[in-house]
């Protein structure tokens, strides 16, 4: 089944919004800085932004572009498609706290090609989890039903963040159909099987480790206790807007307002809190924890574009002793929103990528 995005949010709802927003309770202030969390000016600034937002107009952009709901009510993905039907497919699958929205200028830039951009299921349009199931691998078998009910055969998939291990999985269900596997990450979760870490590598996985212990504690919470955190996130747009926004400051250079899109920020936030979303969202990180990726071995083309302020800076020994690697690149710039704050260059590697691929053999 197949059925056009068509979102309306009432009137009443959007009031509600603002309400809620205007009605913030704000908490003391201990310093006007990012040391302790959320700079308390910053998130003043985004909550007196987001309750002048135009949502509804942003919900006809929706309505005039090509957004797709997929597969049975309760199992429906959501699909943006955009660019050239029936020309190479490209999918982009994005990561956490974000959205399709990663990919909204990339996806302009490389409109000559078959463009879709699904939400991850539990984010945004598209169905949530069943209890029992879920992470990369089902996510990645729900995603690769949907481009079946679209009849697309064969594609190019790009993940990063969640979406790294997604884009793997999706890689390893349907290899035949794979042309290019493209990832914003090193995925860190291999080197668990691998017994033989050179040096280079074994710093970069006690790195991940220290970064954990430093900075990984909203992790550790969706994880473990999500459904702590799920009412505030539904109830209090407040709240919602301090836990995203001191990630999209924190995994970056510099400050967020500078860096991403006032626009995006408030769209992605929008999205969420008018889906009810933020909390199957936050619960994708426990489903991933109960149910890991495959250890399957990638056997398509693979490509790499890592950005210099992400969280992750995998060594290249790494990424090619584990995938077929034909393409490892380090940006200049750009942070975890590396395909939001610099698409020209993100859209420009994918295309290198594509042509680097199409030239190579397959593993076996």
């Amino acid at each position: 089944m197949i059925d056009r995005l068509l979102p309306r949010t009432s009137s009443d709802e959007i009031d509600d919004l603002r309400r809620r927003l205007e009605a913030t309770r704000w908490p003391d202030d201990e310093g006007d800085d990012w040391e302790r969390g959320t700079r308390p000016s910053t998130l003043r600034h985004l909550l007196e932004q987001w309750a002048l937002f135009d949502w509804s107009a942003t919900e006809q952009r929706l309505r005039d572009e090509n957004h797709l709901l997929v597969g049975e009510p309760g199992s429906r993905v959501h699909i943006w498609r955009s660019g050239t039907p029936g020309a190479t497919a490209l999918v982009l699958i994005h990561g956490w706290p974000d959205s399709f929205l990663r990919y909204r200028d990339a996806a302009g830039l490389l409109a000559d090609h078959d463009v879709l951009v699904p939400s991850i299921p539990g984010f945004g349009y598209s169905d949530g989890v069943p209890r029992g199931v879920g992470g990369p691998r089902w996510n990645a078998e729900r995603l690769v039903a949907g481009l079946d009910e679209l009849r697309i055969e064969s594609f190019a998939v790009h993940g990063g963040d969640l979406g790294t291990a997604i884009a793997d999985q999706v890689a390893s269900v349907v290899p035949d159909r794979v042309t290019g596997l493209h990832l914003s990450d090193v995925p860190l979760w291999r080197a668990a099987q691998d017994d033989h870490l050179s040096a280079e590598e074994q710093d970069w996985v006690d790195a991940a480790a220290a970064w954990a212990t430093e900075e990984g504690a909203y992790a550790a919470l969706q994880r473990t206790k999500p459904q702590t955190l799920a009412a505030a996130l539904t109830d209090s747009p407040a709240a919602l807007a301090s836990w995203y926004l001191e990630k999209f400051q924190a995994w970056g250079d510099g400050d967020a307002l500078d860096r991403i899109p006032l626009d995006v920020l408030l769209e992605n936030l929008s999205l969420h809190w008018f889906t009810r979303t933020a909390a199957s969202a936050a619960r994708v990180y426990r489903d991933r924890r109960q149910c890991p990726p495959a250890p399957d071995r990638v056997t398509v083309p693979t490509g790499f574009g890592l950005f210099p302020h992400d969280i992750d800076h995998g060594p290249e020994s790494f990424a090619r002793r584990w995938y077929p690697t034909v393409r490892f690149t380090r940006f200049a710039a750009g942070g975890h929103f590396g395909a939001i704050e610099h698409p020209e260059a993100f859209a420009a590697e994918l295309r290198a990528f594509l042509d680097a691929a199409r030239e190579a053999p397959r593993s076996r």
